[in-house]
């Protein structure tokens, strides 16, 4: 597909680098000639400098050809100009990054109006993780599946869990009463692979788990782990991703403490939100984060601007023996190293943006095919996990799958049948209108029928 891409910063460079990968037709637009060299250096795209709110501009990036339109600028006025000019030049789809909480209670008409097919908000979405995160604090990482009816859990097993040093075909005859979930993926040592019978288990390994909601929770608290609910919550940093978090987490009965050094933005967060203690502050400060309570909090979650002041905070809290520590960090390439330090709950904005995007590019491309409802990236994007609808018409229905060739590295982790989860085995069957979650540690699968063959 030709896709073109307004704003090379943060998220317009990930979005660069991962279509590039997946061999789409990337041509990027931006008004700073050195970040265009450095986009041009580094993946396979095409540069034009310029405004991308601007009808010239457009046209000389192809805009005319283009299938995906995608505004990433900092400017969520420029987004919008630039999806209505493009779509009137002829870009079949348009996609547009809108941050501002000022927009929300329009937002379907915006898109109505200027033909955004897509709206997305980095720090919303990321707010929306964390809140997730926050409701089950045993896990490293949450993602959902056919409407919440199935979850799919990280956590890192410990030397004293049962399962360690257990063959998975073991686990059932060694361990009668342990609920019986899908052992998706497992990283171990950087590396990561779909688990199969004779797979060991061992302590420090990151695994997946897939099931019910109902087994999730009775898995965990068989193995024992803390299930109990965060009550106390401390955020360093008053930005967007803490003002939709707040916002969100307040409801839910949460008491929330937001720390934040900039005088303005502590002012109109208190104004913003009532229910929320707003204390003016340097959240680095250890005497200030001591005396705030930060001992006594269940959560304590860093949103600062700089990666390294939420690492060290984030080192701190846990040294203290907060329960629950989840650092905002873009470079997901020092994951390993900070997930060796004690940290395993790593969020990225511009991460959890690309992959809201590129699903949606994905179900683009296959338009007729049975296409990705929902598109997970694990593991620091070694791995993937893909919802599909099969169709009635696809080959492998009714088909039990040891019957089947399987897409190597791939594995049919959950079919939802009727609102019923199935942890499928060899002798079950896709049938139409299932919900097919595959795990695959491929990138760029768009159709089910590229990993399930008869």
């Amino acid at each position: 597909m030709k896709i073109l891409v307004v704003g090379a910063g943060k998220v317009g460079a990930t979005l660069a680098e991962h279509l590039t990968n997946e061999h789409h037709d990337v041509v990027v637009i931006d008004s700073n000639d050195e970040v265009l060299h450095r986009c041009e250096d580094m993946y396979d795209v095409k540069c034009v400098y310029g405004n991308g709110a601007n009808a010239q501009t457009l046209l000389d990036a192809d805009v005319d050809r283009t299938d995906i339109l995608i505004a990433a600028t900092a400017g969520d006025e420029v987004n919008m100009l630039c999806c209505l000019i493009g779509k009137r030049l002829g870009a079949k789809y348009a996609i547009a990054r809108i941050r501002d909480p000022k927009y929300n209670e329009s937002l379907t008409l915006l898109q109505h109006e200027l033909g955004i097919d897509l709206a997305v908000n980095p720090e919303r979405a990321t707010a929306l993780e964390i809140s997730k995160l926050l409701r089950f604090p045993f896990a490293s990482n949450i993602e959902s599946f056919a409407k919440g009816l199935v979850e799919m859990v990280e956590f890192r097993v410990q030397q004293h869990d049962v399962l360690a040093d257990c063959r998975l075909r073991d686990l059932s005859t060694r361990l009668p009463g342990l609920p019986r979930v899908l052992y998706a993926a497992v990283e171990r040592n950087g590396s990561v692979v779909i688990p199969m019978g004779d797979f060991m288990i061992r302590a420090g390994d990151r695994v997946f788990v897939a099931g019910d909601q109902l087994t999730i929770t009775n898995f965990f608290r068989y193995l024992g782990r803390n299930i109990h609910s965060v009550k106390n919550v401390m955020i360093l940093g008053g930005g967007r991703i803490s003002y939709y978090l707040a916002r969100m987490i307040s409801h839910l009965g949460m008491k929330v403490s937001i720390i934040e050094i900039n005088p303005e933005k502590a002012a109109r967060l208190s104004e913003d939100l009532p229910q929320v203690n707003v204390l003016l502050g340097d959240g680095t400060s250890q005497e200030l984060l001591d005396q705030e309570g930060l001992q006594q909090m269940d959560a304590f979650i860093t949103l600062s601007d700089r990666d390294e002041e939420n690492l060290m905070t984030g080192l701190y809290a846990a040294s203290q023996g907060v329960p629950k520590v989840i650092v905002k960090n873009n470079r997901v390439n020092y994951a390993d190293v900070i997930s060796r330090m004690g940290l395993d709950t790593i969020i990225s904005p511009r991460h959890i943006t690309s992959a809201y995007i590129l699903r949606y590019v994905r179900a683009r491309i296959n338009r007729h095919g049975t296409k990705v409802e929902k598109l997970y990236r694990l593991l620091d994007g070694k791995a993937e996990a893909l919802e599909f609808l099969a169709r009635a018409e696809d080959p492998y229905i009714g088909i039990p799958l040891k019957d089947l060739t399987m897409r190597p590295n791939s594995l049919v982790a959950v079919i939802v049948r009727r609102g019923k989860v199935i942890v499928p085995f060899g002798n079950d069957t896709i049938e139409s209108e299932d919900s097919v979650v595959i795990i695959t540690c491929e990138s760029g699968l768009s159709d089910l029928n590229e990993v399930i063959r008869k």
